[in-house]
């Protein structure tokens, strides 16, 4: 069973559903700890369930790289075997990006390359398209520019706001962050069958 630390900053939704999940067993994970860089409200989610959480915060003055090593020790002291950024709104410096690629995941709520960046819905919306959606990305030195695991489209309807299109976004994502672990973790079973 793969063994993931999820890290968040804000409500934690898609946190929540993704632990519904590996709880119910439909996605053959664990998550072994949660972090945030705030003290967010989403690690109630975790410790429902309890699941030890952590936060590791970015102060005003704080060198990136010391920020980025300090929290890659946090993460790594749960031995994960894959690190999934699930609404962490702080782009990883590249000593946290070096320590856990590819096994470090991040949702997107575009269909990306398009509307890259923190406000991808609000984008999507000013640009008057018809439709956007979700991806699931291994995250890398970019912006949202890291390889694609998997997208799908969503359409935007007339009536759509920001607020409504990113819940219809999220249902999407939230499919596509289990579909993706899901096939991690058969890989990883696979090769340890082989071995």
């Amino acid at each position: 069973m793969l063994r993931v630390v999820v890290l968040i900053s804000g409500s934690g939704s898609n946190l929540r559903a993704f632990l519904d999940l590996c709880a119910s067993g439909a996605v053959d994970a664990t998550v072994v700890a949660v972090g945030a860089d705030v003290d967010a409200s989403g690690l109630a989610h975790a410790r429902q369930f309890g699941i030890p959480t952590f936060v590791e915060p970015f102060a005003t003055g704080d060198d990136r790289d010391a920020w980025g090593s300090r929290l890659a020790d946090r993460v790594a002291s749960f031995e994960p075997d894959l690190v999934i950024l699930s609404g962490f709104m702080r782009l990883m410096p590249s000593v946290f990006v070096r320590r856990f690629a590819p096994m470090l995941l991040n949702t997107h709520p575009a269909f990306l390359p398009e509307f890259p960046g923190a406000h991808a819905v609000r984008d999507a919306i000013a640009a008057g398209v018809t439709e956007t959606g979700a991806s699931v990305i291994v995250v890398d030195d970019g912006v949202d520019t890291g390889p694609i695991l998997a997208q799908r489209r969503v359409p935007v309807l007339e009536s759509d706001t920001e607020d409504s299109l990113h819940e219809r976004i999220k249902n999407v994502e939230r499919e596509l962050l289990a579909e993706v672990v899901r096939d991690i973790a058969a890989r990883e079973s696979a090769a340890i069958e082989e071995n």
